[in-house]
């Protein structure tokens, strides 16, 4: 656990460096749920690496990360599945400190597949909400549910429901709407869809693959019209000693 921001408050720069290098950079056993497989694994592995992809294209600083251990003043600590702590800094951390920081967490989905579902549908919608996070998304990719959860005001400490429009829940934070397709989560940005790694990766193959095919067909074409010329050019040359021969022949009578 973090000290208490009044305890924070009263100490050196010194000694403030030296509270966050104590603080454990992991959770005990005991901390975290049950491994939950790879259905759980894979949601949150896809969801990080896209919205990594996303604002790193978008050039905007969201700083984005999964399991880190969290540590609010005088609150123990958690690591939740996924954060989101929007223009904070972009590298790598073992430990988010809030009171070190500046700053808490903006954003926090929790993927739930097995288990015990009270913990994240009941007692962590209470927890967010007292720590003062912003929003928080609850994705049950078992049932392939997805629950959603906003703080009414910076001063609110209950939550109130996300109401999805067309399906999608809007999430302020991070600027994109979440929706669960089939056995996916996707998010979009409007209309865009957010493609993960593997069909980003997949789309840019076919968009080189295009345009290899396109320079190819126009190297292809080039020949066949360089060739259409030197036809053209030789059929003309022919037409021209033709009438040549015929001229020298009227010529001589």
């Amino acid at each position: 656990m973090a000290p208490t921001q009044e305890v924070w408050a009263r100490l050196t720069a010194k000694q403030r460096a030296e509270v966050v290098a104590a603080l454990p950079d992991e959770v005990t056993d005991a901390e975290m749920s049950p491994p939950e497989g790879d259905w759980h694994f894979a949601a949150k592995v896809d969801a990080l690496s896209t919205l990594r992809s996303w604002f790193r294209r978008q050039k905007r600083k969201v700083y984005l990360a999964a399991e880190l251990p969290t540590y609010y003043p005088g609150a123990p600590r958690f690591a939740p599945d996924l954060l989101a702590v929007v223009d904070a800094e972009v590298k790598k951390r073992t430990k988010w400190v809030v009171s070190a920081e500046g700053k808490g967490l903006d954003w926090v989905m929790e993927v739930h597949y097995g288990g015990d579902r009270k913990k994240d549908a009941e007692y962590n919608v209470t927890r967010y909400a007292q720590l003062g996070i912003p929003e928080y998304f609850l994705y049950d990719c078992a049932r392939h549910r997805l629950s959603a959860y906003r703080l009414p005001s910076a001063k609110s400490k209950k939550y109130t429901a996300i109401v999805p429009q067309l399906g999608r829940y809007a999430s302020a934070a991070l600027g994109l709407e979440l929706q669960v397709e089939g056995t996916k989560l996707r998010f979009y940005a409007g209309t865009a869809l957010l493609l993960e790694t593997d069909e980003f990766v997949t789309r840019l193959e076919q968009l080189l693959a295009d345009a290899e095919a396109r320079a190819e067909e126009e190297a292809r074409l080039r020949q066949e019209e360089a060739r259409l010329r030197q036809e053209e050019a030789a059929a003309r040359k022919r037409a021209e000693d033709e009438l040549a021969k015929l001229r020298a022949k009227l010529s001589k009578r």
